[in-house]
């Protein structure tokens, strides 16, 4: 039997190349004789180059900027041709501050503009940027202001192809927006996202307001609204990251499709590397299953989204949803080729 391997990263354990080595070793155990095809992938978020580095040829080149609360931090170019591939979570993510030093207000987006200008230092004439994943919430001015603001910004990047791979589809401002949103997970109670909204609508309405409500606006933090305003095009990430993976092509090989995340939930199904995975497997006429480390979402919704089956560590006997290892997501890996391979 031919299985294709292809998670998102399992946020705060396993990026998605390690993902995919756990569940192949898991696999093995029960179906030794099935052939394996890792193709890890990614929605633009942390992970975006670990998972690129896989897929494309290029070189690596290693730069110093400015992390999220100003302290320098090392972040990566990869090099493909007349193509700069960057990663924002690698300058400001959420994983560069200790959970008990989380400043949603104060983080700031400034590596991501010193990274950008690396970039084109190097030669790139097209840079895709991978949005997610961040510790800020400054609509992208950081990165600005690091580029002189947005018309010396624009006109560094005049003669530059500027892409915008956001993991998320979500406005600037409003519910969804980078401050309802996502900052109560970068350490913002309620009082500090209402000053955040604000300071958003405002950044908004003094630069391009009709920006702010297009789709991954709200990515990073804003930062994807940053990147609108230095005239990017913005693409879905895991369409990106798929497209150079041969996603399609692959899933057509094979028997069974096995994708996951830590945590499959009402935000993956906007657009995430899952759906993405399952409907390729759809075209294909080919089954998708799920590995989890937590499911929260039911069967009318896994059906709708065209996945045949979902398992959670947490289901799994001994399962413990805080602890998040390898050697958990090779386990259930293990039980669930016991149902899935022949």
């Amino acid at each position: 039997m031919r299985i294709l391997l292809a998670p998102d990263r399992f946020a705060g354990s396993l990026h998605a190349v390690e993902a995919v080595d756990a569940i192949a070793a898991g696999w093995k155990r029960t179906s030794p004789y099935d052939e394996v095809d890792r193709l890890p992938l990614s929605d633009g978020g942390p992970g975006f180059l670990d998972v690129l580095c896989e897929h494309v040829e290029g070189e690596i080149a290693v730069v110093t900027v400015h992390g999220p609360l100003g302290e320098p931090v090392p972040a990566r170019v990869l090099v493909d041709g007349p193509t700069a591939y960057v990663e924002v979570a690698e300058a400001v993510g959420l994983h560069l501050v200790p959970a008990t030093g989380r400043d949603a207000a104060g983080a700031s987006s400034e590596g991501v503009g010193e990274l950008l200008a690396a970039a084109v230092d190097i030669g790139a004439r097209r840079v895709v940027v991978g949005v997610g994943g961040t510790a800020t919430t400054d609509g992208g001015r950081g990165m600005l202001d690091a580029l002189d603001g947005v018309e010396a910004g624009r006109a560094r990047l005049a003669d530059v192809e500027l892409v915008a791979a956001t993991a998320t589809d979500a406005p600037l401002m409003g519910h969804s927006g980078a401050a309802h949103g996502f900052a109560e997970g970068k350490g913002a109670d309620r009082e500090t996202r209402e000053a955040l909204e604000q300071a958003l609508r405002e950044w908004a309405t003094g630069t391009d307001g009709g920006l702010a409500v297009r789709p991954g606006a709200g990515a990073g933090g804003g930062i994807g609204f940053g990147l609108l305003l230095l005239g990017a095009q913005r693409v879905n990430g895991t369409e990106l990251v798929a497209s150079l993976a041969g996603l399609d092509d692959r899933v057509r090989m094979v028997d069974l499709a096995v994708t996951g995340q830590a945590v499959f939930d009402w935000e993956a199904l906007r657009g995430r590397v899952v759906v993405a995975v399952a409907r390729a497997a759809q075209r294909a006429g080919r089954p998708t299953v799920v590995l989890c480390e937590r499911l929260e979402v039911g069967r009318r919704e896994l059906s709708s989204t065209g996945v045949d089956a979902a398992y959670a560590v947490a289901d799994t006997p001994g399962g413990d949803t805080g602890h998040r290892s390898a050697e958990s997501l090779a386990a259930l890996a293990e039980r669930v080729a016991r149902t899935w391979s022949r």
